[in-house]
């Protein structure tokens, strides 16, 4: 883990830093803590985008950084078979995707796929998604959506795996759906080295 991976270190000030994290025992311990918690704080919320805005404001040094979503110029999806077998829905009924990178000043946190019915938001949700950095969860939070996930895999074991850290250390899959129960949205998400932090001190 000397080399290109990293976790981020807790800022003294200003938005977070980067920074090369040594391959040492104590390092790979900490890194198991945290994937576990972050695992955890993700299934367990209905938002991901709140549980991570909660996990930069536990970790990351006292700085006070809204989480952004920057969308990925040209992006598209290969295929909405899946995401319309998720979702229950046939190929009639409208379907947008969003593929995003959500950011904490700047650092990738992680890289979202996601496949949403644009006619159970209103307008101005929609709008909001299309023109600004509002996450989708805040985008949609008026909705009283919940989340279940379909599958959370760890893809990075530092106890177990030799090797340097990977970029990508875990991958989430949830279904939203409305409070009667309608799904409207199917969200990938793969969470990034940069969403652990070094440790202070």
């Amino acid at each position: 883990m000397s080399s290109s991976p990293r976790l981020a270190a807790a800022p003294a000030n200003g938005l977070a830093l980067v920074a090369p994290w040594t391959d040492t025992l104590e390092a790979r311990r900490e890194a198991d803590v945290q994937l576990a918690r972050l695992h955890a704080d993700l299934t367990a919320h209905d938002s991901a985008t709140a549980a991570l805005q909660a996990w930069c404001d536990r970790m990351g040094g006292g700085v006070a950084a809204p989480i952004r979503a920057v969308r990925t110029p040209g992006a598209e999806a290969t295929s909405d078979a899946e995401a319309r077998e998720r979702l229950g829905v046939g190929a009639e009924a409208p379907l947008r995707y969003r593929h995003v990178r959500l950011m904490w000043g700047e650092r990738v946190l992680s890289e979202a796929d996601n496949w949403y019915r644009p006619d159970l938001l209103t307008p101005a949700m929609n709008r909001t998604l299309d023109e600004t950095q509002t996450p989708f969860g805040v985008a949609v939070r008026s909705l009283g959506y919940h989340r279940a996930t379909l599958a959370a895999e760890r893809l990075w074991r530092p106890l177990e795996e030799a090797g340097p850290m990977p970029a990508a250390v875990l991958r989430c899959e949830a279904v939203l759906s409305l409070a009667d129960g309608t799904p409207f949205s199917l969200v990938v998400e793969t969470y990034r080295d940069e969403a652990l932090f070094a440790p202070v001190g």
